[in-house]
């Protein structure tokens, strides 16, 4: 069924607030998709924090013109499907690489993280990522970890002598003379 240009303008408009408002897109193909498997993505994207739209790959460049992925969004062939999201991308991109995975009728294209293009390999390797927390976790170890060695270099001094004076006390060694 044909859209009425009103229809269309509004699909434009939608797909472009979800470009602007959106740090990370995912677009695929899929071919032979069920109605049974599109609501199991739906749902894993929407658990991941995101949105899923099929798309029509001329409303897509429509909506992409005057953006930083303007000709990526042109050069769209075929059956075309995109997941949005302002949070983590790392979330997204692993649970629909976990799904794409179980359901190998359905493809990456491209995919846009901070308004960057990258390609259907990295998103494979931002699906390996670690979520953003351990990622936190990490770098938080790292910042801390030079101020606890130094810590505990400067509690060595202060530990080897208590030791040195507890040893030299149970070798009787302040004792004075017998008097």
């Amino acid at each position: 069924m044909a859209l009425s240009r009103a229809k269309k303008s509004e699909k434009v408009k939608v797909l472009a607030k979800e470009l602007e408002t959106s740090t990370t897109a995912i677009i695929g193909t899929f071919s032979k998709m069920t109605v049974a498997q599109d609501f199991e993505l739906r749902k894993v994207v929407r658990a991941a924090g995101g949105k899923y739209h099929v798309l029509k790959n001329k409303l897509a460049a429509k909506a992409g013109e005057g953006t930083k992925v303007e000709e990526a969004l042109k050069g769209l062939k075929g059956v075309s499907a995109a997941a949005f999201t302002s949070g983590d991308p790392v979330e997204l991109a692993k649970a629909f690489s976990k799904w794409v995975t179980d359901n190998a009728d359905f493809t990456f294209k491209l995919g846009i993280v901070d308004g960057k293009l990258i390609k259907p390999e990295e998103v494979k390797a931002l699906a390996a990522m670690p979520p953003k927390e351990e990622i936190y976790a990490k770098l938080l170890f790292l910042i801390n970890a030079p101020a606890q060695r130094l810590v505990t270099v400067l509690n060595a001094t202060g530990r080897d002598l208590a030791v040195v004076v507890n040893e030299a006390v149970k070798a009787e060694k302040f004792s004075g003379p017998a008097a």
